[in-house]
């Protein structure tokens, strides 16, 4: 019996060929944010193992006089594309109070900030849940700690009675060692909000 939904923030809720995205921006602005050593940067920030301003002060000193701007540039192309009907349906889900909601984010403080100010449903979207975790917030503060695990005890959940719908193949392999019940959707043919209504053990 599934009790509890956790979603993954990514392409679960925004459906954006976010790799041509990036590309066309940093083509704009005259960058190559797909640099091996922007890469590792991004990573150590979503792994919350560098801070936020580790994070701004290696972007001030790659991109002069454009940090800002840059990374509004880019956080906006992955984030102007919120599907209004998904949003709607996590109303609508969360209204049958039938199942705890959950979201995990790589989102870390910086975007969420940028986030608040500049994306008119975020509190809607966030009141939608029951819980929200930043992986990168968790990684911060208690290093090499699962999120999975982190999640399950603050909750007093056992994976068995949770579902995890999620785009990467490398987390739901993770969310089915653990003994998730699991979905891999591919956010460019698939939608969330279809494969809940049509899934029968669920409603």
């Amino acid at each position: 019996m599934i009790k509890t939904i956790v979603f993954d923030f990514g392409n679960v809720f925004i459906n954006l060929d976010i790799e041509g995205a990036l590309s066309r921006t940093c083509q704009t602005l005259n960058i190559d944010i797909f640099s091996e050593e922007i890469t590792a940067v991004n990573s150590l920030y979503e792994q919350g193992l560098i801070t936020t301003d580790e994070f701004l002060d290696f972007y001030a000193n790659h991109f002069p006089g454009q940090s800002k701007e840059t990374l509004t540039e880019v956080w906006n192309c992955i984030l102007k594309n919120f599907p209004k009907h998904r949003l709607d349906f996590l109303k609508e889900l969360k209204s049958t109070s039938k199942y705890k909601l959950i979201l995990l984010s790589n989102t870390n403080e910086l975007h969420i900030n940028w986030i608040k100010e500049n994306v008119p449903f975020y509190n809607d979207f966030k009141n939608c849940f029951d819980a929200f975790y930043l992986s990168h917030e968790i990684n911060l503060s208690k290093p090499n700690r699962d999120i999975f695990e982190f999640v399950l005890n603050e909750n007093n959940l056992s994976p068995s009675e949770c579902l995890f719908i999620d785009d990467n193949q490398a987390n739901i392999e993770t969310a089915n060692r653990i003994g998730f019940k699991t979905w891999h959707i591919n956010p460019n043919t698939e939608d969330v909000t279809t494969l809940l209504k049509t899934k029968n053990y669920l409603f």
